[in-house]
């Protein structure tokens, strides 16, 4: 009746990938991606025609990014790039880590969304802000979202959707748990109960994601090099919370 399976991690992003435009569609990101173009637009101190989108996963926002810019996509995952591929033929994706990523050119402004909750360490975290500032040009703009901090963190914080597409109904249970605060990481368990012809699947996905004092966030941006303005943003996609949204500009 039920296949129940949990010894791997981050399935989301090899075996379970063909799930997440059902669990997380990409016309949730439209409301959310039109205001960071507006905030890049708006903060940046040149014209704005062409963006990295590191950890660009599906491709879900560059479906909107793309109306503005000329977008690059970089990801870790072989099979989240193919399903940005299909959705997004116009962009130009490639496979990379952030930490890590030279594409020896430059672009007007530079995106790491939720992405950017896999770095691990400090270290991880300035790998990442330094390939973004010297993949932007000078005047351009940068901008990150901080999700989590140990302040906001709520041990045990779980919550659930269901969708349908086709044939498929999928729910998607999602649990935090930090059985270490003391230390800068926290894990998240994914769990999909997936019923496809009266058949239902139990899959479950552990997702191990940093945790940094906002204090941190600033420190690291700004001794990379950045000028940093903190702003608030009302994230549709997670209930309107109010979420630190940090716009950084490289000097001209």
């Amino acid at each position: 009746m039920q296949e129940f399976s949990s010894n791997k991690e981050q399935r989301l992003y090899s075996d379970l990938a063909w799930v997440w435009p059902i669990i997380s569609p990409p016309e949730d990101y439209i409301e959310e991606t039109e205001h960071f173009c507006k905030i890049i637009q708006e903060h940046s101190q040149i014209e704005v025609k062409t963006l990295l989108n590191l950890g660009c996963g599906g491709g879900h926002n560059d479906c909107t990014l793309k109306k503005h810019f000329r977008v690059t996509g970089v990801d870790t995952s072989e099979a989240m790039l193919g399903l940005a591929r299909q959705l997004n033929p116009e962009v130009t994706y490639s496979l990379g880590d952030m930490r890590t990523l030279r594409l020896g050119k430059t672009f007007d402004a530079v995106a790491i969304f939720d992405s950017i909750n896999y770095m691990l360490t400090v270290e991880d975290m300035r790998a990442a802000f330094v390939t973004a500032y010297k993949h932007l040009k000078p005047g351009g703009v940068s901008l990150t979202l901080v999700e989590t901090t140990p302040e906001r963190f709520r041990q045990n914080w779980t919550q659930y959707t269901t969708h349908a597409r086709g044939d498929s109904e999928i729910t998607f249970i999602e649990n935090a748990y930090d059985p270490d605060p003391t230390d800068t990481t926290y894990e998240v368990t994914f769990v999909y109960l997936i019923r496809r012809g009266g058949r239902l699947d139990i899959e479950a996905d552990r997702h191990v994601c940093g945790i940094f004092g906002l204090e941190t966030w600033h420190s690291l941006l700004s001794d990379v090099g950045f000028e940093v303005r903190q702003m608030e943003f009302a994230h549709p996609g997670l209930g309107g919370e109010i979420y630190p949204l940090l716009v950084c500009v490289k000097p001209s």
